[in-house]
């Protein structure tokens, strides 16, 4: 791609690479509608694509780049593309040929401009999340990233480090011609790696232990030799074992959570191998992950520490002594896929794996701790209380509390999807009337699967009084986080995050502060709390408004299907727990049973 603008002594259109890329689909084949699906997005005026004029524009295209590869290619591709025209009307490409135009034919390429539309060089799905976020050209998301920094992606909904990383990455490439430049606190390392000088090499005699970013292999525990490397040709670029993992755990970078619990568990197999076991990876055999089996157990002391930052010296793999054998099995499994893709990928010859069973684990009656959900009367009493702490003119946190609790507890929401949650997919139905009408929220929950769930007129009464403390009217506003914070931290990194005006949603970990927030408020604060609604209090989560959910609507004979598409359950089976019925009735005739009088036994 040319990187400066270059005089064309015929009018022709300027081409950008999303052009490219749908001229390559085209010559392949890919009809129309899924090429104008992956790389035409809305034109400035809203106006969307369709196949026929996308059909259109890319034989216009084909065309012109043919004419200017005849005049400034070689004769052996001239000759070509005479030849191809005279055979059939007009040159045909392959993508073979298609290269050779595009070389012969970089007139046509536009140049990037700080006015650019997003949409002229991304893809129509990412465009489309930058301007949802209020970016609309090359220049304002250049400033974007340079006001928030290395974080910039997470004020964009769905995004992620991946895209993230793609996208600063070109607008580096091209900063000259778009005449921006993009910060150096845009980091674009890889956060699986840290800098070379934070970078500790394992010895097996010294015992240091640290996170995996900061890991270097000794050249005799590499792996570059590893006794259990395939033979023939990898399908990834991987010197040693630590390059391997990496390029596994890489492929969940959009995905945080996977990538942090798989994360976890390949550094503590990788740590116990090099300082216990003294092997490399690629070279354990099925007695080795047998033993490491045993370990989960009961980790040794050298491996276990209290939680610490993982650029903490006292850091360790373990926060705890003895493992749940849930916690066993799941270690195993993650283990066991992480090997079976470096089958699959020729960077191992077999997986060791395979040989180990799974640790015994007993099947619990109730997989959810539903006992943790607030009984009706109490969950009852407690919204009275916020109620009554959410003063007008005062009490702005109280009335965040009180949208997080009614959107678990009434909605069904993970904490995921509460921080989550946005106004623009969120809109009144035609169900209900008056004061009774229910209002519809659009989430991506767990699995990535996207669900509908209703907003009691609660919620948005609530989310009314929420949107004024921020100054904003709900019902008129069109976009932005249903629950974010009112006050901005004077530190320097809030106010780089926050300086285009714009509110950001709470962080994830930042619900479970104002769930805490709000507990021990609640505890010390509300009246003829017994001893029990205290435990229960205590106990509490996030998650445990969702679980009141579903045992309230369970118990007021919600049809269990319903209960299972709000709370977006898998399997019915796993909503089925809610209904405690049939239980309490057996435990209710057990105890009338127990307190009935025997008959007194003769001697």
């Amino acid at each position: 791609m040319a990187n400066k603008p270059q005089t064309i002594t015929k009018s022709r259109a300027a081409y950008t690479r999303n052009h490219f890329a749908a001229l390559r689909a085209h010559v392949q084949r890919i009809p129309a509608s899924t090429i104008t699906r992956l790389y035409f997005s809305d034109d400035e005026h809203g106006n969307e694509a369709t196949p026929g004029w996308v059909e259109s524009f890319l034989r216009r295209m084909q065309a012109e780049l043919v004419e200017l590869a005849l005049e400034h290619g070689s004769s052996v591709l001239a000759d070509h593309l005479k030849s191809s025209a005279k055979a059939h009307g007009s040159a045909r490409l392959t993508a073979v040929t298609l290269k050779m135009v595009e070389q012969a034919a970089l007139l046509a390429v536009a140049t990037p401009e700080p006015t650019h539309g997003v949409g002229m060089w991304f893809r129509p799905l990412v465009a489309r999340r930058l301007k949802d976020a209020g970016i609309h050209t090359l220049a304002d998301l250049v400033d974007f990233c340079n006001r928030r920094g290395g974080s910039w992606w997470r004020a964009v909904p769905r995004i992620g480090p991946g895209r993230a990383q793609r996208v600063v990455s070109w607008l580096r490439q091209n900063e000259d011609a778009i005449g921006a430049h993009v910060g150096e606190d845009v980091s674009l390392d890889d956060p699986l790696s840290a800098p070379e000088s934070k970078l500790v090499t394992i010895d097996t005699d010294s015992g240091v232990l640290v996170p995996l970013e900061r890991v270097r292999l000794p050249n005799e525990l590499s792996g570059a030799r590893g006794l259990n490397r395939h033979a023939s040709f990898p399908y990834i670029l991987a010197h040693n074992d630590l390059e391997a993992i990496r390029a596994y755990l890489h492929r969940y970078r959009e995905q945080p959570k996977t990538l942090r619990a798989y994360t976890k568990e390949l550094e503590r197999f990788l740590l116990w191998t090099l300082t216990v076991r003294r092997k490399p990876l690629s070279s354990l055999l099925a007695d080795d992950c047998e033993a490491y089996r045993d370990f989960l157990k009961a980790p040794s002391p050298a491996f276990v520490g209290p939680r610490q930052s993982r650029g903490s010296g006292r850091w360790r793999p373990f926060a705890a002594s003895e493992l749940s054998p849930e916690s066993q099995r799941y270690a195993v499994r993650a283990l066991r896929a992480a090997f079976a893709w470096l089958v699959d990928v020729r960077y191992l010859a077999g997986n060791p794996w395979r040989a180990v069973s799974d640790p015994v684990v007993i099947e619990r009656e109730n997989v959810l701790k539903v006992e943790r959900a607030l009984p009706a009367e109490l969950w009852a009493r407690m919204r009275g209380y916020i109620d009554s702490q959410c003063k007008p003119d005062t009490a702005t946190h109280w009335r965040s509390v009180r949208v997080a609790l009614l959107l678990a507890a009434d909605s069904g929401l993970r904490r995921e999807e509460l921080a989550g949650a946005r106004r623009e997919r969120m809109s009144p139905t035609t169900y209900g009337d008056g004061d009774d009408m229910v209002w519809q929220l659009s989430i991506i929950g767990k699995r990535n699967k996207e669900r509908t769930v209703p907003v009691s007129p609660a919620t948005i009464d609530a989310l009314a009084a929420h949107w004024r403390d921020r100054g904003e009217h709900f019902e008129s506003a069109s976009a932005g986080p249903l629950l974010a914070p009112i006050f901005i931290p004077p530190t320097a990194q809030a106010q780089r995050k926050h300086a285009d005006g714009k509110p950001l949603g709470y962080h994830v970990n930042t619900v479970n502060l104002l769930m805490e927030w709000a507990r021990k408020r609640i505890i010390k604060g509300m009246p003829d709390l017994s001893t029990d609604d205290m435990k229960l209090l205590a106990g509490t989560s996030t998650h445990s408004f969702r679980h009141t959910f579903g045992t309230h609507a369970a118990a007021e004979a919600v049809p269990l299907d319903v209960v299972q598409k709000i709370l977006g359950h898998a399997s019915l089976q796993t909503t089925s727990i809610y209904v405690q019925a049939e239980k309490q009735r057996m435990l209710r005739e057990a105890a009338a049973f127990y307190g009935r009088p025997k008959p007194e036994q003769t001697p």
